[in-house]
């Protein structure tokens, strides 16, 4: 874990930090985070939520997303995500990676796959991000 890239995003998006977020690495050709599984994450049966799976998403996704902005952008903000799940997650960490498919004027498209402990995929999202300006 980065402490220094986890508290930054902590204090730009205090939710992260009621995620359990962790940010493991940045930059433009990537963001890779972590979070552990924990009961009050849950739905019924002890797995992963599936809403928690899609927050921790978004948020490692718009950290991708703001690595690749261009230079005259003030930030993003989600206007689309497509998520399919292929397995549950009843214990341990979960990796989320995010990488830009497309980094335009206007809109910044990022795939964020979820991995459990064994690197067996659990989600893939696309999401888009629009280009916000002062």
């Amino acid at each position: 874990m980065d402490a220094a890239l986890t508290k930054q995003m902590h204090d730009l998006v205090p939710f992260t930090a009621e995620l359990g977020l962790e940010i493991v690495e940045a930059g433009k050709a990537r963001v890779v985070g972590q979070a552990h599984w924990a009961a009050e994450r849950c739905t019924a049966g002890g797995v992963l939520h599936g809403g928690y799976l899609m927050a921790t998403v978004d948020s490692i996704g718009a950290m991708c997303a703001v690595q690749n902005l261009p230079d005259d952008a003030s930030g993003t903000t989600t206007i689309e995500s497509k998520t399919n799940f292929f397995r549950a997650v009843r214990g341990g960490t979960i990796t989320i990676t995010a990488a830009p498919i497309h980094a335009g004027r206007t809109t910044v498209v990022v795939q964020t796959d979820v991995t459990d402990e064994a690197g067996k995929l659990v989600t893939r999202t696309t999401q888009t991000q629009a280009v916000l300006r002062a």
